[in-house]
C-alpha cells in the first residue's frame, strides 16, 4: 500500500503546579514528540505530520512518569488538517484513507 500524508492538529491544555511537566505523544507505539510544558493560561496547537499506509492509528498523549502528580493534560478538537484522513473517536483513533476516498 502506498503511504499517504496527513497532518493532525490537537489543542493541548495543561493545568500544573510546582515543576514544569513533560508529556509524550505516540502514534501507535511510536514516539512522535516529547515536550516540556512551560506555559500558563495558554494552550498549544500540536501538529503531527504522519506519512503511513491507509489504516487506523491510535494517537496517545501521556504525561512522563514523575511529572504526572502535579499536572493534568486535556485534549480538545483533534482534527485532520490536511490529507486523506479522519478522527474516528474521542480516544484519538486516526483513520488514513486512500487519496481517492
Amino acid at each position: 500500500m502506498k503511504p499517504e500524508f496527513v497532518t493532525v492538529l490537537t489543542d493541548v491544555y495543561c493545568n500544573w503546579s510546582d515543576q514544569h511537566p513533560r508529556y509524550r505523544v505516540y502514534v501507535n507505539d511510536e514516539l512522535f514528540a516529547e515536550r516540556t510544558w512551560i506555559w500558563t493560561n495558554n494552550y498549544l496547537e500540536e501538529i503531527l505530520q504522519i506519512k503511513a499506509p491507509p489504516g487506523q492509528y491510535k494517537i496517545c498523549y501521556q504525561l512522563v512518569s514523575g511529572f504526572d502528580n502535579n499536572a493534568e493534560l486535556k485534549l480538545r478538537n483533534m482534527r485532520v488538517n490536511f490529507g486523506p484522513g479522519k478522527i474516528l473517536d474521542k480516544q484519538g483513533t486516526l483513520e488514513i484513507c486512500y487519496e481517492s476516498a
